[in-house]
């Protein structure tokens, strides 16, 4: 191995290129230094090859016993969580959590919000039946023109668009089912 691949180059003497000694530090000093950089670097290299050559030797191992790469991080994952599961942090979060969800205060709280969303959305249920219903209503009176006007028309139009929207459902879907259909909703 040549001494190029090691850093500055090595005069005749041994000394880094330049001439400047570090300070404190004799000729003979650092030719030894620069004899040892170049063995340790020497060693370094082979333990490279050495270690390309056993992952390679574990690599053929692996593919003849079957464990795939996909295994094998299933393994690390199965191990991490376990280690995770047995860490001090994770015990003490988790009978925190629990003691939690034991609490009065807790259920209460939960009865509270469960309570909240029946009624939200048993009060949107009846709002928009209640509309649906007025709109029914405006559209069949016989004594009224409102229901055939061209603004109520309009109206009716930009709602029931907006519905199928919300709903998803596509324009010529919409138009299919307007025809069909009377019911403003």
């Amino acid at each position: 191995m040549d001494s190029s691949e090691h850093g500055p180059s090595v005069s005749s003497t041994g000394v880094a290129s330049g001439g400047n000694l570090p300070p404190g530090l004799t000729e003979e000093e650092a030719e030894e230094m620069q004899v040892e950089l170049t063995k340790v670097d020497d060693e370094i290299q082979t333990l490279r090859q050495v270690l390309v050559a056993k992952e390679r030797h574990a690599a053929e191992l692996k593919r003849r016993l079957g464990i795939s790469p996909i295994s094998e991080i299933k393994q690390n994952l199965t191990k991490g969580w376990h280690e995770v599961q047995c860490s001090n942090a994770y015990l003490t979060a988790s009978a925190t959590l629990e003691e939690i969800g034991r609490s009065d205060a807790y259920k209460r709280t939960q009865e509270t919000l469960s309570q909240a969303g029946q009624m939200t959305s048993a009060a949107f249920s009846s709002m928009g039946s209640a509309i649906r219903n007025q709109f029914g209503e405006m559209r069949a009176l016989p004594y009224s023109n409102s229901g055939n006007s061209p603004s109520f028309k309009t109206f009716e139009d930009k709602v029931e668009n907006m519905k199928y929207k919300v709903m998803g459902q596509s324009n010529e879907e919409t138009d299919r089912s307007h025809t069909s259909n009377n019911a403003p909703f």
